[in-house]
C-alpha cells in the first residue's frame, strides 16, 4: 500500500501546497514585523509548526477535486484547489495551537508546543511576570492569527471562481470552523463532567466529540470542499460526505490508539501522553466497560495524572489490552473505514482521483503517526 507521504507527493501537491503556505507566511511576517518587530516570533513559530504537517487534509481536498472532474493542469481551478488545501493547513495550525493550550501539552510533532516555546523564551530572557501565562497568551494569539490567515488564503484562492462556487465553498469552510469550535467545547465539557459511571454513555459522548471536533474537518469537509471546487453539487456532495464522515471518525480513532500505544520517535509525542492528559476517548470508555474492579480503580485514579511514569503507563496499557478495548477499537476502525471505502467505490468518481482517494483513505487509518 502506498505511504501517506508518497500519496501527498503525487502531482507535485505537497510542493505546491508548501509553496502556497510559504508565500502566505512570508507576507504575514512582513505585515507583523511592520506593526512591531518583536512579533516576528509569532510567524517564526507557526512556520516551524507547519513544517511538520502530513498535508492529509490538503490531499483529501485536492484529490476530491480531481475525482469530481477537476483538471490537473495549471490554471485558476487547480490553483484554487491547492490554495484551499493551504487554507486547511492554516486552520489546522490554529486548532492545534488552541488545543495544545487547553490540553497543557508539552510537545507537538517532536518539538515543544507553542505555549511551552514562548514560556521558555520568557524564562530565558528574564522578563517580568509569569512565564506560563505569557506562553499561554502568545499561543492563543498565534492561533487567532492563523484563523485570520486561513480566511485570507481561502478568499484569495476563490477569487477567480464562479460566484456560486465561491458561495458554497465559503459556507462549507465557515461551517467547518464552527463545528471544530463547538467540538472543542464539547471535549472540554466531557473532561469536566462525571465520567466512568456509564461506559456506554461515555463512548457516545466521545464519539460525538470525534465527529464534531475532528472527523468533519479532517476528512469530510476537505472532501466536500474539493468537490465544490470542481463544480459538484447536490447529490454528489452528499455522496462524498457519506464517505468522509466515517473515514474521519476512523482517522481520529487511530490517533487515539497512537496517543497511547504509538512510538514516540514516530508520533513526536511522549509515550502515553494521552493518558497523562486524561483524554476520555472511546478507547478508555471501552476499557472501563470491560474492566474488573481493580482495573476500574486504576483508570479512575491514574487517568489524567501528569506525573505518570513508565511503569504506570505500562499498567494502564495492560488494562486496555486485557479488557479487549484495544481490539474492539481496532475492529471499529476497520468497520468505519470499510464503510467509507464502500461509499467511495459506489460514487461516480473520475480517475485517477478515485484510486488515489481510496489509497488515501487506507493510509489515513493504517498509519504509525
Amino acid at each position: 500500500m502506498p505511504s501517506p507521504a508518497s500519496l501527498v507527493d503525487l502531482e507535485n501537491l505537497r510542493h505546491d501546497v508548501d509553496e502556497a503556505l510559504q508565500r502566505h507566511l512570508d507576507r504575514l511576517a512582513e505585515e507583523v514585523s511592520s506593526v512591531g518587530a518583536p512579533a516576528r516570533a509569532l510567524t517564526d513559530e507557526v512556520t516551524a509548526l507547519l513544517q511538520g504537517g502530513k498535508r492529509l487534509r490538503a490531499a483529501f481536498c485536492y484529490w476530491s477535486y480531481r475525482a469530481h472532474g477537476g483538471t490537473g493542469e495549471p490554471g485558476p481551478e487547480r490553483d484554487a484547489a491547492v490554495r484551499a488545501g493551504a487554507a486547511l493547513e492554516l486552520f489546522q495550525a490554529a486548532a492545534l495551537l488552541h488545543d495544545d493550550v487547553m490540553d497543557a501539552s508539552d510537545t507537538r510533532r517532536g518539538r515543544p508546543t507553542a505555549h511551552r516555546a514562548f514560556e521558555a523564551r520568557h524564562s530565558e530572557s528574564g522578563w517580568v511576570g509569569q512565564a506560563d501565562r505569557f506562553g499561554t497568551s502568545a499561543a492563543i494569539l498565534l492561533g487567532d492569527l492563523c484563523l485570520v490567515a486561513c480566511q485570507r488564503e481561502l478568499g484569495e484562492a476563490l477569487e477567480p471562481l464562479p460566484v456560486a462556487t465561491v458561495r458554497t465553498a465559503r459556507e462549507l469552510f465557515d461551517a467547518m470552523q464552527s463545528e471544530v469550535i463547538v467540538g472543542q467545547y464539547l471535549d472540554v465539557l466531557v473532561q469536566a463532567e462525571p465520567w466512568g459511571l456509564d461506559p456506554a454513555d461515555d463512548e457516545d459522548r466521545a464519539r460525538t466529540v470525534i465527529r464534531a471536533k475532528s472527523a468533519r474537518y479532517s476528512v469530510e469537509r476537505p472532501l466536500a470542499l474539493g468537490a465544490v471546487l470542481a463544480g459538484a453539487s447536490g447529490g454528489r456532495l452528499a455522496e462524498i460526505g457519506a464517505a468522509g464522515l466515517p473515514l474521519g471518525e476512523a482517522f481520529q480513532l487511530r490517533d487515539d490508539v497512537l496517543g497511547v500505544f504509538g512510538d514516540p520517535a514516530v508520533t513526536g509525542k511522549p509515550a502515553g501522553d494521552d493518558l497523562r492528559e486524561g483524554k476520555r476517548t472511546v478507547l478508555m470508555a471501552r476499557t472501563m466497560a470491560g474492566a474488573d474492579d481493580a482495573e476500574r480503580a486504576l483508570v479512575a485514579a491514574r487517568l489524567g495524572d501528569p506525573a505518570l511514569d513508565d511503569d504506570a503507563v505500562g499498567a494502564l496499557r495492560a488494562a486496555i489490552v486485557r479488557t479487549g478495548a484495544l481490539d474492539a477499537v481496532e475492529r471499529l476502525i476497520d468497520v468505519l473505514a470499510g464503510r467509507a471505502l464502500d461509499r467511495l467505490a459506489a460514487a461516480p468518481l473520475a480517475e485517477p482521483g478515485r484510486t488515489v482517494l481510496a489509497d488515501l483513505a487506507r493510509a489515513a487509518v493504517d498509519r504509525s503517526s
